[in-house]
């Protein structure tokens, strides 16, 4: 065997060894700090669910990236966005007179919005939110928590409502991130719009365009 060809196996061998390291490496669970990374506050809440044990729930984690880690959000178009928030404006107003029936549209709300953006839709609830924590974690309490005042509403009007507005504050956080426009939105809207380049709106003017009545309203007294 010349000493050419015992190199170029030499060479293959190499390759093929660095091949497999690389795919074993990919294939290998996220470690914790990786997912405390990913996840925010539910990693932590995940680890409270299993009682304290970060290994349970960080292959509980693990295995909710597995499933939904390849979801590739939909685009919305520029009209669909000014839709949703034009809505969501409605339902801060309507706040004011009717605080639960708010609460309860906006859970209905953000739960289209994300069956619009691509994740699963509102009636399969526990798998829609295991979706978006793994792409959303840091903003999904807000909308955990309108749920929770739809289906199991506190009782005490009084003692309620600030609970009701804070449930609503926090859910717009998750709501105006759904609504923000990722790259396929992006492209879309300056191909819509390209005479008009000016007027291509971009994240932050989409984002105020969803209105903040509850804080207003509260500074009020209301």
């Amino acid at each position: 065997m010349s000493t050419g060809l015992i190199i170029a196996l030499i060479v293959i061998v190499a390759v093929a060894v660095v091949a497999a390291a690389l795919i074993l490496l990919a294939r290998r669970p996220q470690g914790g700090r990786t997912l405390r990374r990913r996840f925010g506050p539910e990693y932590d809440r995940a680890v409270a669910q299993h009682d304290g044990d970060a290994r349970a729930a960080e292959r509980d984690l693990a295995e909710r990236v597995k499933r939904h880690g390849s979801l590739r959000e939909r685009p919305l178009e520029p009209a669909a966005r000014d839709e949703y928030a034009a809505r969501w404006g409605a339902v801060q107003e309507r706040f004011v007179d009717s605080p639960q029936e708010a609460v309860a549209e906006a859970d209905r709300l953000v739960a289209e919005l994300a069956g619009a953006r691509g994740f699963p839709d509102g009636e399969r609830y526990e798998e829609q939110l295991d979706a978006l924590s793994v792409h959303h974690g840091h903003h999904l309490h807000g909308y955990r928590r309108v749920h929770q005042a739809t289906y199991a509403p506190a009782s005490g009007a009084d003692g309620s409502t600030e609970e009701l507005r804070a449930s609503m504050v926090d859910a717009r956080a998750l709501f105006e991130e759904l609504l923000a426009p990722v790259r396929e939105d992006a492209r879309q809207d300056t191909a819509d719009t390209a005479p008009a380049a000016e007027s291509v709106p971009d994240e932050r003017s989409h984002r105020a365009h969803v209105p903040s009545v509850l804080t207003r309203r509260h500074a009020k007294g209301s």
